[in-house]
């Protein structure tokens, strides 16, 4: 009972949508009328500014990170990946937006593996600086940070779950990225500026 708790307990934690709060809060808009009109921590940056942005993007590593340890403490490895994998759940189709469209998980995706792989997940922070510094593409930057996590937790010794964990994660990063995919072949993908924000 404790370990379904613990799973349910993840998807509540990812369900938090401080993508929609923070600009309500601060700026008393809702952010799914701008931008991509995504919820998500991208959105916001490019919206908003960085400290919203950045405000966003901690909060949502924070609960993921925070639905793995639940999860570990619970039950364990299997466990952890459980709760962390109903944190990225949450943040797609969380149920305080009743369960309307969320964000792309990779925040909080990037806080679950903390908890549950930190040594890969620091890596992993360490290609998506690169990676976003050198397209300045956000959606190349996740999608390469994916699947890099798929090969870090490998080299490491990640017991199975987390490698499971690892390789779906990154498969719903790709696929929740396929129309971002689409603009970059078109050319059309939007590349951040990175000293300009429209309302910081």
């Amino acid at each position: 009972m404790t370990e379904v708790l613990a799973v349910l307990g993840g998807y509540l934690l990812g369900s938090l949508p401080f993508g929609y709060w923070l600009p309500l809060l601060f700026r008393g808009e809702d952010i799914r009328a701008s931008g991509s009109g995504n919820v998500g921590a991208t959105n916001v940056f490019r919206v908003y500014g960085r400290r919203l942005g950045t405000a966003v993007v901690l909060l949502d590593i924070g609960k993921g990170f925070a639905a793995g340890l639940l999860g570990l403490w619970a039950g364990g490895a299997l466990v952890g990946v459980l709760a962390g994998a109903a944190a990225m759940l949450g943040h797609a189709r969380p149920v305080f937006l009743r369960f309307e469209k969320g964000g792309k998980m990779v925040a909080t995706a990037g806080g679950a593996a903390f908890a549950l792989a930190p040594l890969a997940a620091l890596c992993c922070v360490a290609v998506w600086v690169m990676a976003f510094l050198l397209t300045r593409y956000a959606s190349v930057a996740s999608i390469v940070t994916a699947l890099a996590l798929v090969l870090f937790v490998w080299l490491f010794g990640s017991p199975w779950p987390v490698v499971a964990f690892a390789v779906a994660g990154a498969s719903a990063i790709v696929l929740l990225h396929r129309h971002n995919l689409r603009r970059l072949f078109a050319g059309t993908e939007h590349r951040f500026e990175l000293r300009r924000a429209r309302r910081a």
